[in-house]
């Protein structure tokens, strides 16, 4: 290790912890990754010469191994994905080709294809700075000028766009392009681990359709991906664009040493959170402060803020900061997010290559290919939701070779909490397997109803749309009037062209206006099945910048009419879910634990939200009345037996209880009355519940509907239904096991009674679990937890049984339970380790409470959960073959 290097980095380190005491130490772990050597080699003999002249005055003296090898595969014609680290030159690998075939070749075109604009205007930019002849490179995105358009399409021949783009602007009237498309040879998809979930199964299938329509007028264009780091990458390229590709691995690139901090910001002693709960002082507002010293210290920093929002407020705090301390300063930090002018970004860009400014703190806007090099440090205020983006935006420091200081500040949450604490889990595991699924039947209906209109189907095309089950959708849309069938294959029926109707980045279907009602400006749309937890009225909405209040939504419409306004708390939807088990596609048994995957049907809705100030604290629950909707969807879930819970040790909290379960467990659990109201092994919300339910809080599962005392419920009435979750998803479905009715000493007759766990404290200890095995789940699928839901019960009616659901929050899913289901035991191990490292007494956020429980985290049992994990555990360890098969799984899912 260099001894000059580890010192610059470490003073920069010393500097942000300057005045913290060292009993408060927010430093969990340091690590100091070593460099690395380039290695070169010769400009292969296939380039043109003003090529090689070119690329050699833009400061490329000889190419990297990895990048000859990779330009050299594709210049064979061969499919190319380079999934190599942050600055380690991709983008040659696809320049070199491209260029030369465009200088020998003079009537030959290609299409670069970017995530963002930004990222598609940069590499514009280092194109058109090589000022070769005959290339003439353009782009054609949302930002180009309607009077540019008719130019680019005729005469542009390396066209810079996107795949929403490619979507609406190109395929759908590709006669337009027809001269373009026949002389494509390259197709780039640059920074292609960004396409994943949802949006990544879309652009999958946009990706075939550009295939076919390119095929449609003579051309078999060459695929050149380039993607951060990523497990199997070659196997992903297949998915991605349904064919084989060669993949470049072996970064021969030099890498400057770098020093990684894991940083877990303090719990604030005047501050606590819902429920009493402790809170630490958030990621934004550390960033912040880390970002001020390091500028003080005269160290170029980006920090990475999960949000718009949070960008401009961590840039804010760290402005006021420095004023204190030299107002010049003030004026070398700024914020760089998604929604500025392209005007705008360029100028941030160019200001931070010049050194004006210092500090900059962003959103991942700057975590894709802009070329931002030579930085001093990188801030990361929390964890970005995949270690390819944590590599990606760690990367972003040091890029010129020189030493470099990473900061990861945890979030209050489960999953970051984790990391701090197993550093081994963030800085030496591989990455991730980047997870779509191109035969989504909600994906799959709409790509292929615009394919269809795009180029009539035939039978020989429907195996690369995924075979059995194309044809099955087709059927549906034949059916449904949306396509005809005639002996030579699928035709589209109307005159509109659907591509306008179909949100890729979404799950299709008709958006929700959000409208600025003094102006009747658009400001911008929001996915229907979004709506009710994004522009419920009382929301707050931000756009570009700006802070929006909804006042009304109108579904029927689908309209949301908003004002402007900034106030000084956030907002957070609560929803009530319920969960139905349309079919179980895999289960396995392991003693009295069952592990299932397989369809379901979640039904939802928003009963109010919650405002939090910046700091975490809950102002108030504001009530709502939205209509329910029905999510169908994938899911994970694990049922537990009578026998395993009886049979459970007790737990520390239980052990000093009463026998009934007592008042610590009752008052732990939530939903229980001083009287013993909560009975039946029923735990209930609590007297607030019939409010935010909408008045009627029933029970779930009883064996005869004789469960007594349930908020006002009489002993001997009927017994409902009362669910609970999480806004987005996280949940607790509130059920009874059989019972009698019970007096006001909470008597146990009657119930279910295990010995560690009190029927009172089963369903908060399920909801715990069930909440802290969301927040570990990203560790495992490249999602964010925002993108997975899950409802847990005492009993449920489908399974008969104790029962914890995760599901995917799109329809039809998008690939996270099966990932969750493949990796279960590393999954479940990493759940239950979270919630025991964490120092909090009872909960909090960084173990079992949730951003968006629509329970109001209540009842949960921190204790419980952990016994939950360990009966769970316990009974797939005993099944040796299951275990390694589990575990092998989810180590590829790791290495993925």
């Amino acid at each position: 290790m260099n001894e000059a290097s580890t010192t610059r980095a470490r003073r920069l380190l010393e500097r942000a912890t300057a005045g913290i005491p060292e009993r408060r130490d927010p430093v969990t772990h340091v690590a100091d990754l070593p460099g690395r050597d380039a290695e070169v080699t010769d400009w292969p003999s296939w380039a043109p010469t003003e090529v090689v002249a070119a690329l050699r005055s833009g400061g490329i003296d000889r190419p990297w191994t990895h990048q000859a090898t990779g330009a050299a595969a594709a210049w064979e014609g061969s499919d190319v994905i380079v999934a190599t680290g942050t600055a380690s030159g991709k983008s040659l690998v696809y320049q070199l080709p491209v260029l030369s075939t465009l200088v020998t070749d003079t009537s030959s075109t290609a299409l670069y294809l970017a995530p963002t604009k930004a990222l598609g205007a940069d590499q514009l930019g280092a194109v058109t700075a090589l000022d070769l002849d005959g290339v003439r490179a353009a782009s054609y995105d949302g930002d180009t000028p309607r009077e540019e358009r008719d130019w680019v399409r005729k005469h542009a021949r390396w066209v810079f766009s996107n795949p929403d783009m490619l979507h609406r602007g190109i395929l759908s009237g590709h006669a337009r392009w027809a001269a373009f498309f026949r002389k494509l040879r390259y197709v780039v998809v640059d920074e292609c681990h960004s396409y994943r979930g949802v949006f990544g199964s879309h652009v999958a299938l946009l990706l075939r359709r550009l295939q076919r329509v390119a095929r449609h007028y003579g051309a078999e264009p060459v695929f050149v991906l380039a993607s951060a780091t990523t497990a199997e990458p070659a196997e992903f390229a297949a998915r991605l664009t349904g064919r084989p590709a060669t993949a470049i691995t072996e970064d021969t690139s030099p890498r400057g040493p770098r020093t990684v901090a894991l940083w877990e910001p303090p719990l604030l002693d005047e501050l606590t959170g819902e429920n009493g709960a402790p809170v630490r002082r958030s990621a934004g507002a550390e960033a912040a402060r880390i970002l001020a010293e390091l500028v003080i210290e005269g160290a170029r920093t980006l920090a990475f803020v999960r949000s718009r929002h949070g960008a401009e407020l961590t840039s804010l705090g760290a402005k006021r900061i420095l004023a204190e301390v030299d107002p010049a300063l003030e004026e070398t930090v700024a914020a760089y997010r998604a929604g500025y002018l392209p005007e705008e970004r360029r100028r941030l860009e160019a200001d931070l290559m010049a050194r004006r400014l210092l500090g900059v703190a962003t959103t991942n806007a700057l975590e894709l290919g802009v070329d931002i090099s030579g930085l001093d440090a990188a801030v990361l205020a929390g964890y970005p939701g995949t270690l390819a983006s944590f590599w990606q935006q760690s990367g972003r420091a040091g890029r010129a070779g020189d030493d470099a200081l990473v900061v990861f500040v945890a979030r209050d949450d489960p999953l970051d909490t984790y990391l701090v604490h197993h550093p081994e889990a963030l800085l030496d595991q591989p990455v991730e397997t980047t997870v779509l699924d191109p035969v989504n039947p909600y994906v799959l209906a709409p790509q292929l109803a615009c394919a269809a209109a795009e180029v009539p189907l035939k039978a020989g095309e429907l195996q690369t749309f995924g075979g059995d089950e194309a044809r099955a959708v087709l059927d549906s849309l034949v059916a449904d009037g949306v396509l005809r069938r005639r002996p030579s294959g699928w035709y589209w029926t109307s005159r509109d062209r659907p591509q306008f109707d179909v949100d890729i980045r979404g799950s299709g279907g008709e958006q929700v206006a959000v409208v600025e009602a003094e102006t009747s400006r658009l400001l911008g749309t929001v996915d229907p099945s979004s709506a009710c937890t994004t522009v419920h009225p009382g929301a707050v909405y931000l756009h570009q910048g700006s802070s929006y209040v909804v006042d009304e939504l109108d579904l029927d419409t689908g309209l949301a009419l908003v004002h402007a306004e900034d106030p000084e708390w956030n907002t957070s939807p609560r929803e009530v879910i319920d969960i139905e088990v349309l079919a179980t596609q895999q289960k396995q048994h392991f003693g009295g634990v069952t592990v299932c995957l397989g369809d379901v049907a979640v039904s939802s809705r928003v009963v109010g939200y919650l405002r939090r100030l910046p700091s975490g604290e809950v102002l108030d629950q504001v009530a709502l009345d939205l209509p329910e909707e029905e999510l169908r969807t994938r899911a994970v879930w694990y049922t537990i037996s009578d026998e395993l819970f009886q049979s459970a040790p007790p737990t520390a909290s239980e052990a000093g209880s009463d026998a009934d379960g007592g008042d610590s467990s009752e008052a732990a659990a939530g939903g229980a009355d001083a009287d013993g109201a909560g009975v039946g092994g029923a735990v209930v919300e609590g007297t607030s519940a019939g409010a935010a339910a909408g008045g009627a809080v029933h029970v779930v599962g009883t064996a005869a509907g004789d469960v007594g005392g349930v908020v006002g419920t009489a002993a001997d009435g009927p017994a409902g239904e009362a669910t609970s979750t999480d806004a987005g998803g996280d949940g607790a479905r509130i059920s009874a096991s059989s019972g009698s009715g019970t007096g006001g000493d909470g008597d146990a007759a009657g119930r279910r009674e295990a010995p560690g766990l009190g029927s009172a404290r089963l369903p908060g200890a399920l909801h715990a679990a069930e909440h802290a095995a969301i927040g570990l789940l990203p560790l495992f699928a490249t999602c964010d937890r925002w993108d997975i839901g899950g409802v847990s019960t005492a009993l449920h009616a489908d399974t008969g049984e104790a029962t914890v659901f995760v599901h995917d929050g799109h329809p039809g899913g998008a690939g996270f339970a099966d990932r969750g289901f493949a990796a279960l035991v590393p999954w479940l191990a990493a759940t239950r380790e979270a919630i025991v490292s964490c120092e909090c007494p009872a909960g909090c956020p960084s173990c079992v409470q949730s951003p968006k429980c629509g329970n109001g985290n209540e009842p949960l049992d921190k204790a419980g959960a952990v016994t939950v994990l360990d009966i769970v555990l316990g009974a797939l360890g005993r099944d040796g073959t299951h275990g390694h098969e589990v575990v092998q799984a989810a180590d590829g899912a790791a290495a993925g």
